[in-house]
């Protein structure tokens, strides 16, 4: 009977250990600490931008808006950071603990330690943005209610038909709990995979987390600006064929991060696409492999 080998590479099993012992690891340093920082960002929300004006459509829409701005505002940001910082500190400190010895000891693929180190980040990532995913969506929904009353009494008290209060609490409740919020959040995570995905190659490429930190975040920014850039050397005239090379270079290593903003029209109300999840796993999932593979090429080499 045929058994496959014991170090055969991408066993699912070593790599959940491995990506266990990360999320546990990275629940040690405390890194939950940021929920309460999230949780009181998105009760003051709710302070923000309050009408007290006679046009009940307008009357509390903002406090909507505000608080789907802030929310994945804050989960955007918390989302980079972790994923940058907390991906940067990985390796170096399997090494300060010898952790890193004691596995590569073993008859472990330096492949599997890869995708087992990056899965227990994703999990750290999906985990948190989970969490402030239900806060963000219990506030909303108390928050709407307490609007809809409020534009309800406000609209009958000046005399407005009921088809009228009817097309306005319709529009209202765009701007709550919906589908469309949590296609916000899938890429706000999408988003932080990409980024933690390229923090790993980069963490593999040099020996100084500070450097792989500020690396990470000015690959971050570039990729925000990836679709003007290839305006430039795809649509321009005059751009040289060497160019138009070195742009696609440029456009294949740096994620473009500017996908993912669909995020900004969710928050405004205006409907999402159809394609765009599709769309968006699709590219996360190609940055995600060549990261992990350029990842293990570097990684495979190395000497510790």
């Amino acid at each position: 009977m045929h058994r496959p080998a014991p170090n055969r590479p991408l066993n699912p099993r070593r790599i959940g250990v491995i990506a266990m012992h990360t999320f546990t690891q990275l629940v040690r340093m405390k890194v939950f600490y940021f929920l309460g920082i999230f949780a009181v960002i998105l009760l003051a929300s709710n302070l923000f931008n309050i009408q007290h004006i006679d046009r009940p459509n307008l009357e509390g829409m903002e406090v909507l808006r505000s608080i789907r701005n802030l929310s994945l505002g804050t989960m955007t940001m918390f989302s980079v950071v972790i994923g940058i910082v907390a991906t940067a500190l990985l390796i170096p400190k399997d090494v300060e603990d010898r952790t890193l010895y004691t596995i590569l000891a073993k008859p472990v693929p330096r492949l599997d330690y890869l995708v087992g180190k990056l899965g227990g980040l994703v999990l750290l990532i999906f985990t948190s943005l989970l969490l402030m995913d239900l806060l963000m969506m219990g506030v909303l929904t108390i928050r709407t209610n307490m609007v809809l009353e409020a534009q309800t009494a406000s609209a009958l008290r000046i005399g407005w038909p009921p088809d009228q209060i009817a097309a306005m609490k319709e529009e209202t409740a765009k701007l709550g709990p919906g589908w469309d919020l949590q296609v916000a959040v899938l890429a706000v995570f999408l988003r932080a995979v990409v980024i933690a995905s390229a923090a790993l190659l980069l963490s593999i490429l040099s020996s100084s987390t500070l450097f792989t930190t500020v690396t990470g975040f000015i690959v971050y920014f570039i990729g925000n600006f990836q679709a003007t850039a290839r305006e430039v050397y795809f649509d321009s005239a005059g751009v040289s064929a060497m160019e138009r090379l070195a742009g696609l270079a440029v456009a294949t290593i740096f994620p473009d991060m500017s996908l993912y903003n669909v995020i900004d029209k969710i928050i405004s109300g205006m409907e999402v696409p159809p394609g765009t999840v599709a769309t968006l796993c699709g590219v996360t999932g190609f940055y995600l492999v060549m990261h992990l593979f350029v990842s293990w090429l570097v990684f495979s080499k190395k000497e510790f």
